[in-house]
Formats: C-alpha cells, structure tokens, sequence
C-alpha cells in the first residue's frame, strides 16, 4: 500500500477546506445545507479519509460547519457579502478589518505564489526571522501589529515587485493606524501553525503550496473579521 506524505496529505486537506470555505462565505452552500458523507468526498475528489476528516475538522474550527452525530455535517450561518453593506463604515472598525483582508486576499496569494518561485536563501532567512518574531510575539504587545504584518512584508520583498512591494507597504501604514484586535490563545495557535505551513511552501518553492496556504490563512482571518461584524454590540 502507496503511504501518503504528510505535507502532501495537509495540502489535499487545504484545498478541500479553501474549496469549501469559499463556496459558504460566497453562499453558494447556505445555512442548512448537509454536506455530502465522507464516503461520497473520499470517492468524488479520490483522497483519503483522513484528508477529508482534517478538512471537516478544521470547517469546525472556524465555525463554518456542525457535524450532528448519526446526522450529518452541515453548514453554519455565516455573514453574506452583502450584509456588510448596512453598516456605517468607520475607520479602525470591525468592517474596515474585513475590507481590508478582502484586499489583502487579492493581491497577498499571488505574492506567496511568486516568493515561493523567487525566494533567495537570504530572502528566506528574513522571513524565517521575521516568522519566529511573529509566533513570539505577545497579544498585548503594543507593536504587534506591525511585527506579524513584518512577515508578509518579508515574502512581498521576495517578488522583486516593485508594485507588490509598494502595495504592501502602503497595506502596513493602514493596518498600523487602525486598532488592534486581542485574538484568543486559540487562534493565536492556529495563526502560529497556518504561518509554519506558508513558511514550509516558501522553502520548498512550491507555489501552489504557498498560494492555498496564503489563502487559507487569510480566508480564516477574513471569517474571523466577518464574525466580529456580526457579534452583538
């Protein structure tokens, strides 16, 4: 029997749960849906269970699906791209976040995809550095902000993009002056491993690695940013 390679089994999961992500953020599976048995992911996308059961798990996680037991998994509510329309736009607020991460989307995945092809040894000791500064870092360290956001910088300067690069930084001024977001243990564990993950597509030059991987992360974080539109108060 064929053994299936960790990083390989972790990139399969990934596109399962950025595939689906996608669909339920866009609505295209709204609340209620059932998704399909396991049985039905592991023969329609030809992976194994143990791909689509880290993929439901990490679904959970992000609170996109419940999985009823004897029942089935089905999608959660989730805020619609249209529901952030409502509400007054103020600068530093909860939906300034999400703008700016659905920015940060278009152009941040093709950056990782491009660092993964041009990244120098030099280039990928920075972001090493930059990558362990960031896990390092305390929640109420006053410059938080600017030493996670370091670490996407460093894979930008990675393009030789003059445009990325200055897209960047001009991303960086913005997130510095708004306010800074407290995020629970919890996700600032899942923030550590989904920036390992990036940091292992990078080194390995695999950009389609690096891409679903950057996508992902900030997919999370964009839900995350929806959610806080959405909570009370």
């Amino acid at each position: 029997m064929e053994r299936v390679n960790p990083d390989r089994r972790v990139s399969l999961a990934q596109q399962l749960v950025l595939e689906l992500s996608r669909s339920i953020l866009a609505g295209e599976l709204p609340a209620g849906t059932k998704l399909p048995t396991e049985q039905a992911f592991t023969e329609a996308r030809k992976v194994s269970r143990t791909v689509v059961r880290e993929a439901m798990s990490r679904l959970q996680a992000e609170g996109l699906v419940e999985t009823r037991r004897g029942i089935g998994t089905f999608v959660m509510d989730t805020i619609r791209p249209g529901d952030l329309q409502a509400h007054p736009h103020e600068k530093g607020s909860a939906l300034d976040a999400v703008a700016l991460l659905e920015l940060r989307l278009s152009l941040e995945v093709e950056c990782a995809a491009l660092a993964a092809q041009r990244a120098t040894p030099g280039q990928l000791l920075a972001i090493r550095a930059a990558l362990d500064d960031a896990n390092a870092v305390g929640p109420l360290h006053k410059d938080s902000t600017r030493i996670v956001f370091e670490f996407h910088l460093q894979i930008a300067l990675c393009t030789g993009n003059s445009f990325f690069i200055d897209a960047m930084q001009h991303l960086a001024d913005t997130l510095m002056s708004g306010a800074q977001r407290t995020l629970s243990d919890g996700q600032r564990a899942q923030h550590v491993r989904e920036r390992e993950q990036l940091y292992v597509a990078l080194e390995h030059h695999d950009a389609d690695a690096a891409r679903a991987a950057m996508r992902l992360h900030l997919t999370n974080a964009l839900h995350r940013a929806r959610s806080a539109v959405q909570a009370p108060g």
